[in-house]
């Protein structure tokens, strides 16, 4: 018995909660590896894309909450997304057509690009804190469990209650549709086609008739939605804090390169490597482990490698060895 606790812990602490950051992470990295596979740059305004859109549908859910509209069990922040979307896509795109589009038809050297949506970034940022303030901001509604873990103790007689919050499972299936839309866009659409020949030669692409600005146009709007469904869901299961969101760039960016710059299929995996990574390096284990030995063997630490205060640093290494051994990352993306 005392191994199917363990069992139970384990899911409760490294493998749901990984799982759930897995795919928070993974749909962050697939915006920043489609910027950088078809718009060329590395967008560090990504973190707060997301936050804006966040903090759209935070808006957009206590107007809801206040009239008496709700989503019964689920999140009612899901009712408010596609207007959150639709907002943070038009902010990008007028962005684009006031900062970024000057640069692109200089054809200027990426490296001037990355340091423009460094300013896009800060600009953006103080609009978010000016706009919602600078508190954390908690707006999950809804059943709280779809596991309740009483009920599980209760059913099972086990000493440890499994717990599965509907935030969490509500990021994992909407983390599933989504990548499948995204796969199925570029691989049967005519304008993923034609987004997906712009990646791989813009030259050959522009003198086969492609439309660049089309093209360009579908890709931040496709970025936006990304951010907003990653933003939303993080903020769902943990909170949201402005500053949060340019912390995240770091486990995005190490996901992204991780897998591969411009390999969709390779920011999803990175997103659960950095993940999974991160949460096993940080996780007490002094729980699991007891289970698992005599009671005279039960440790008396914590058996935590590192402090979640340094969570970001795993991720940190992750991308330094990456980038020292692999520099195109597991499915072979753009070197960086």
């Amino acid at each position: 018995m005392d191994y199917v606790n363990a069992l139970v812990a384990f899911l409760n602490f490294v493998f749901i909660p990984g799982l759930s950051y897995g795919a928070q992470i993974a749909l962050g990295a697939l915006g920043v590896t489609l910027i950088y596979g078809i718009l060329r740059f590395s967008n560090f305004a990504h973190g707060d894309t997301m936050a804006f859109g966040t903090m759209c549908a935070i808006l957009l859910t206590w107007w809801m909450q206040s009239v008496g509209i709700s989503f019964g069990p689920l999140p009612t922040a899901l009712l408010a997304l596609p207007v959150a979307i639709a907002l943070t896509a038009a902010f990008v795109l007028g962005t684009d057509r006031v900062v970024y589009r000057f640069y692109r038809r200089k054809r200027a050297n990426s490296t001037i690009v990355v340091i423009v949506s460094l300013g896009v970034m800060f600009v953006m940022n103080g609009i978010i804190r000016l706009i919602i303030g600078v508190d954390e901001q908690n707006f999950t509604d809804g059943a709280r469990f779809v596991l309740n873990p009483q009920d599980f103790k209760a059913a099972t007689g086990l000493a440890e209650p499994l717990a599965i919050k509907t935030t969490q499972a509500v990021t994992v299936i909407t983390a599933i549709v989504v990548v499948a839309l995204m796969f199925w866009f570029l691989q049967k659409t005519r304008t993923g086609k034609s987004m997906r020949a712009f990646s791989d030669n813009e030259d050959l692409a522009l003198l086969s008739g492609i439309n660049p600005d089309r093209v360009v146009a579908v890709t931040w709007i496709i970025a936006a939605a990304l951010a907003t469904i990653a933003g939303v869901l993080y903020g769902l299961d943990k909170s949201f804090k402005p500053f949060t969101y340019f912390q995240l760039l770091l486990p995005i960016f190490a996901a992204a390169i991780v897998g591969g710059l411009g390999n969709p299929l390779g920011a999803i995996a990175g997103g659960f490597v950095i993940a999974f990574s991160e949460v096993i390096v940080t996780n007490a284990w002094k729980k699991i482990v007891t289970y698992l030995v005599p009671e005279s063997m039960a440790p008396d630490s914590l058996l935590q490698l590192l402090s979640t205060d340094y969570k970001f640093a795993v991720s940190f290494a992750i991308l330094i060895i990456v980038l020292l051994f692999m520099p195109t990352g597991l499915f072979k993306g753009k070197s960086v």
